[in-house]
């Protein structure tokens, strides 16, 4: 099956773009963008992801404003990897790691947007992610991290907002890779192991003349699949700084794996160069990212699931307050503090099996 992409030298297997090299279902390669005012007015994710082995592409913008977390969805069939949208959703890459155009055609659910992003400083390639478990690779991931300003519009019911460079910030990745997606499988000898166990934390940050980027994924018992801190400097005369091996010491509620309630976010970087680092994130907006998009446990939608023929496009709302779904991976807009110095970014917590060191 030929595509656009196929007329450029990008080719890294003996067949056609539509195809990629493992035929492991659980192949992707997806976009992932957020957007805030650096307060606790609204906060927005856009996500878009392609899963070759499954045949499908799908897509979600998500928007938490006030007690409303509304989110529309899209999925269709792959036809065109070079088509990077689904339905009234669309990406559109404008310069290549630097600008970026997303959209939200009309539609009856009344979410519409039209933005562009652009990138503060050179994106950073993060470690690979790589987890195998009883024989089996779950995880085998790259990502891009890069953190940037916006500018268009944003129209929720009826209410609008003037998106500026000057006010409106965020962070986006391109990640690709093995991770479970789709329907789920037969557990077999995986009964009752998580793909990904303990804490995931993944803080980007956005300073006056740099940014910082912070994740980690580490077990009950301290092992870590992941690890990262790293200051890339915005004004690209300096190599990107790493920060050394990260220690946390959040402070929030947990009542139980996938339930967390976020007051503090802290993280020392006790062998940083020039001396020890303390990033202190303050919360604004906690959002459900596992909630209506497809990262979660829903029975009829989840990323790479199959919907049927065409595209099939669908709008649900929530009331934060009064309805009970929300778990898993939870994303904040925050302000940062680094040793005094005042930044904003996004916190994301996600908790996969016990952590003793926060079952408080």
């Amino acid at each position: 099956m030929l595509s656009k992409m196929d007329d450029y030298p990008i080719h890294q297997i003996s067949d056609v773009v539509r195809h990629v090299a493992t035929s492991d279902r659980n192949f992707y390669d997806r976009y992932y963008f957020n957007m805030h005012k650096c307060d606790d007015e609204i906060f927005v994710v856009f996500g878009m992801g392609q899963y070759p082995a499954l045949g499908v592409q799908d897509a979600f913008l998500l928007v938490r404003h006030g007690n409303s977390h509304r989110v529309i969805r899209s999925s269709k069939e792959i036809d065109d990897r070079a088509d990077i949208s689904v339905g009234p959703l669309k990406v559109e890459v404008l310069e290549g790691l630097r600008r970026l155009r997303v959209s939200v055609e009309p539609n009856e659910w009344g979410i519409e947007l039209d933005a562009v992003w652009q990138g503060e400083h050179a994106p950073i390639l993060e470690p690979r992610h790589y987890i195998r478990r009883r024989g089996r690779t779950l995880f085998d991931t790259m990502r891009f991290a890069q953190l940037g300003t916006w500018d268009g519009t944003l129209k929720v019911g009826d209410k609008a907002w003037a998106i500026t460079p000057d006010k409106w910030i965020g962070s986006r990745d391109r990640s690709w890779g093995i991770r479970p997606v789709g329907e789920a499988e037969p557990a077999g000898i995986h009964q009752g192991t998580p793909s990904m166990e303990g804490m995931w934390n993944y803080f980007p940050v956005m300073f006056k003349e740099f940014a910082l980027l912070y994740l980690v994924n580490e077990d009950n018992d301290g092992n870590r699949t992941i690890d990262e801190a790293v200051r890339i400097w915005k004004d690209g005369t300096r190599e990107p700084e790493w920060l050394g091996r990260p220690e946390h010491d959040h402070d929030f509620t947990m009542a139980a794996p996938f339930k967390a309630d976020i007051r503090q976010g802290r993280v020392r970087f006790p062998d940083a160069p020039g001396g020890p680092l303390e990033l202190i994130g303050t919360p604004f907006l906690q959002t459900y990212l596992t909630t209506g998009t497809g990262y979660g446990l829903e029975p009829d939608w989840r990323h790479g699931m199959y919907q049927g023929e065409g595209v099939v496009t669908q709008g649900v709302s929530f009331d934060v307050d009064k309805d009970d779904v929300f778990y898993g991976l939870v994303e904040t807009p925050a302000r940062f503090e680094l040793n005094g110095e005042v930044g904003y970014g996004m916190m994301e917590f996600g908790f996969w099996s016990n952590f003793d060191k926060y079952m408080r």
